[in-house]
């Protein structure tokens, strides 16, 4: 295969990804004109399996893809996972805080507000009096004053509306920005899928198949049924002679019998050699 062998392995996450990348590419073979022979020699099981062994061959040709999304989407995970953190230590420390602030911001101008009310509306009432009393004058003074204060809560209360929509409104810049990260992480993972696709994948099956002498790892062919197994070396002959003029007959052994005949016993004069 003529491709850099100088390729970062894939990190864990990102294998199931080069894995659809491959099947996908297995499944469309018959589109790509380079892959028709897909099927003929080698299956789509087989090469998998071959692609799956020179996984960090096929992803050299695709590495400064994909060390850009590597890059990218690192760049975004990191600010994330800082400004959750710093949230989560300010959220922790103002939890206390913001119950009493707003407890305060809510009674301050309701309880300074009624007791301006209860003050004036008493204190008019007896300045009517003849003679006036003397504690008349204090009770306005009173009432003035928690008039002031009920002023002064109001106000706070709009400045803390003003101050949680201004964080509501950087808050939504932020994920704005963020939106925008996770599509440039989105482009570049798009980029390196296709450069694996097509400079890696594609011509890693081509040479696969090309390549001559690359025979699928198949069963070995059956025998006919009550065939004996080639061992090395043939059966002995045991044909019968056949008639005459027939087939002449094998070998004999290179040894011949004993002989056991009887004695001749063909009379006295006759006597035995």
């Amino acid at each position: 295969m003529h491709m850099n062998s100088s390729a970062p392995h894939l990190l864990a996450e990102d294998r199931p990804e080069f894995e659809r990348v491959l099947d996908e590419a297995l499944r469309t073979a018959h589109e790509r004109p380079e892959l028709t022979a897909v099927g003929q020699r080698l299956n789509t099981t087989q090469l998998r399996t071959m692609a799956l062994n020179a996984t960090a061959l096929i992803a050299a040709a695709a590495a400064a893809e994909y060390d850009h999304y590597v890059k990218v989407r690192e760049d975004v995970r990191t600010p994330a996972a800082r400004t959750g953190s710093v949230l989560a230590m300010g959220d922790a420390s103002e939890t206390a805080g913001a119950g009493v602030a707003a407890v305060v911001a809510v009674l301050t101008p309701i309880l300074a507000g009624t007791a301006a009310a209860i003050f004036l509306i008493v204190g008019y009432l007896l300045t009517m009096l003849t003679p006036e009393p003397e504690f008349a004058r204090a009770l306005l003074t009173a009432g003035w004053i928690f008039a002031a204060l009920t002023a002064a809560g109001i106000l706070v209360a709009a400045g803390g509306l003003l101050l949680t929509a201004l964080r509501n409104g950087s808050t939504a810049f932020s994920d704005g920005r963020g939106g925008e990260r996770s599509r440039e992480v989105e482009q570049a993972g798009a980029a390196w899928r296709h450069a694996l696709l097509e400079r890696g994948v594609v011509p890693f099956l081509r040479e696969a198949l090309a390549t001559p002498g690359t025979e699928p790892a198949g069963p070995a062919p059956r025998r006919p049924a009550g065939r004996i197994p080639d061992l090395g070396y043939s059966r002995p002959d045991y044909s019968s002679p056949g008639p005459e003029g027939g087939t002449a007959p094998g070998p004999r052994p290179s040894y011949s019998s004993p002989d056991f005949s009887s004695p001749d016993f063909g009379g006295p004069d006759h006597k035995p050699e």
